[in-house]
C-alpha cells in the first residue's frame, strides 16, 4: 500500500501540489459564488457567478471561520456573501446597517439614523417597481413590486450587520434570519464573473460577464 501510494505521489506530485493550492485559495483567498435565486435582482440574475473577495475583512484559517487578522469591516452598501446558521445557507444580500445603525423601513422606505434615504424611479419590467437608492453615498437598483413592506425602527448590535435583498418584496433577509454575526460572513462581491441563463437552456449572458455590481 505504501509503495502503491509512493508511486501515485510520484507520477502526480504536480497535479497533487495543483489542487491542494486551488483548494486552500478557493478556501481563503478568493472564489465564486453561484446565485440560483432572485433576492437580489435586478442587482444580481439568477444563473450569476459572482466573485467574492474572501480577504475583504479578514484573513481566515483556511476551510474555517476563525479570523487570524481583521483587515476591514463592511459597510453600508456592500454586497456580502455569508453563511447564514439560521437558515443553513449561504446567502448573499446587502449591508443596510452597521453595529450601532438605527433602521427603519416603511413602504419600502428606508431609514437609516433618523434620515430618509433618497429614490429615484427607473424602466423597470411590469410589474415590478425598479428604484434608484442612494446609500452611504453611492446609487444601486432595488425592485419593488405590490406589497409595502416595512419594520419598525431597530438598532443594529456590536458584531450584526442588518442586511436586505436588492428585491425587497422577494428576499429572506435580516426581516426573517434576523442580524448576521460578522463571524459569519465569507466576503465581498463587486463583480459578475460570468452568468447562465436559467431560463433559456443555461446560455451564456455574454453582456453580464465581468459586470461591475
Amino acid at each position: 500500500m505504501k509503495e502503491q501510494l509512493g508511486k501515485v505521489w510520484q507520477g502526480n506530485r504536480f497535479f497533487i501540489c495543483f489542487l491542494i493550492l486551488m483548494c486552500l485559495f478557493r478556501s481563503a483567498v478568493a472564489d465564486w459564488n453561484s446565485v440560483p435565486t432572485g433576492s437580489m435582482q435586478p442587482t444580481i440574475l439568477e444563473g450569476d457567478r459572482i466573485f467574492v473577495n474572501k480577504m475583504a475583512y479578514d484573513v481566515r484559517l483556511p476551510f474555517t471561520h476563525i479570523s487570524l487578522l481583521k483587515l476591514a469591516d463592511p459597510e453600508r452598501g456592500d454586497i456580502i456573501v455569508f453563511d447564514s446558521e439560521v437558515s443553513d445557507k449561504r446567502l448573499v444580500k446587502r449591508v443596510v446597517g452597521v453595529p450601532g445603525d438605527v433602521v427603519a423601513m416603511q413602504n419600502n422606505i428606508l431609514r437609516i439614523n433618523g434620515k430618509q434615504l433618497l429614490y429615484r424611479d427607473i424602466p423597470a419590467p411590469a410589474p415590478a417597481t425598479d428604484k434608484l437608492e442612494t446609500l452611504s453615498g453611492v446609487e444601486h437598483k432595488v425592485r419593488i413590486r405590490t406589497r409595502r413592506s416595512g419594520f419598525p425602527p431597530v438598532t443594529v448590535p456590536e458584531g450584526h450587520y442588518l442586511v436586505l435583498g436588492d428585491n425587497r418584496d422577494n428576499s429572506a433577509d435580516s426581516r426573517v434570519i434576523g442580524f448576521v454575526p460578522r463571524h459569519e460572513i465569507v466576503g465581498r462581491s463587486r463583480h459578475v464573473v460570468m452568468s447562465l441563463n436559467y431560463e433559456n437552456f443555461y446560455l451564456p449572458r455574454p453582456h453580464r460577464f465581468l459586470q461591475a455590481l
